[in-house]
């Protein structure tokens, strides 16, 4: 008795801090045929969607992307994006570890302390792509964000309405989609 009531506690307590700080892995939906080599090369954020309270809080001064792709020296990819910040131009890299099929990433959040999946769900390569990341932010925070990168920085109506209901099926809600405006510098040519 007292065995299956330590087991109850154990669980309970799971479920109040959370997971341990892993990865969704088999349930991330990924691009069919992946094809790594045609997803390099420029692409910018155009659409974002988060369950995040930092992100619902900044959305509204938030600057499209410029983000270059590039094969990483261990198989995997970098992103290195520039973008508009407190009107300076920065530039960040994000270095996604290949997991699984292809499509599917880890990497690293230095500012969470936490490693956080990746996936292209879906992409023509050629004019957009829908990315879905997940992880935890810290005990029992399960963060979620799907994007919608371009590859030019003016976006079709029909690419909003499939970044809107690819949103809502990841269990975002209206509220938590913006669309990015483009900024005066730091992404152009």
């Amino acid at each position: 008795m007292a065995a299956l009531r330590m087991l109850w506690i154990g669980l309970v307590l799971l479920g109040l801090l959370g997971f341990p700080q892993t990865p969704a892995q088999d349930h991330d939906t990924v691009q069919p045929n992946f094809q790594q080599d045609k997803f390099l090369g420029r692409w910018y954020s155009a659409g974002l969607a988060s369950n995040s309270s930092w992100f619902r809080e900044k959305k509204a001064v938030l600057y499209m992307c410029k983000t270059v792709v590039a094969p990483s020296t261990e198989g995997g990819l970098n992103f290195t994006s520039t973008f508009l910040r407190k009107n300076q131009c920065e530039t960040k890299i994000m270095v996604l570890q290949p997991v699984g099929v292809p499509g599917h990433y880890t990497y690293n959040s230095p500012h969470w302390g936490s490693v956080h999946s990746l996936s292209v769900v879906e992409t023509n390569y050629a004019e957009y792509a829908l990315l879905f990341s997940r992880g935890t932010k810290g005990p029992g925070q399960d963060f979620r964000m799907a994007t919608l990168y371009s590859r030019t920085q003016t976006l079709k109506e029909e690419l909003k309405e499939k970044f809107i209901t690819f949103s809502k099926a990841q269990g975002l809600t209206e509220e938590d989609i913006v669309f990015l405006p483009q900024p005066d510098k730091c992404i152009q040519e």
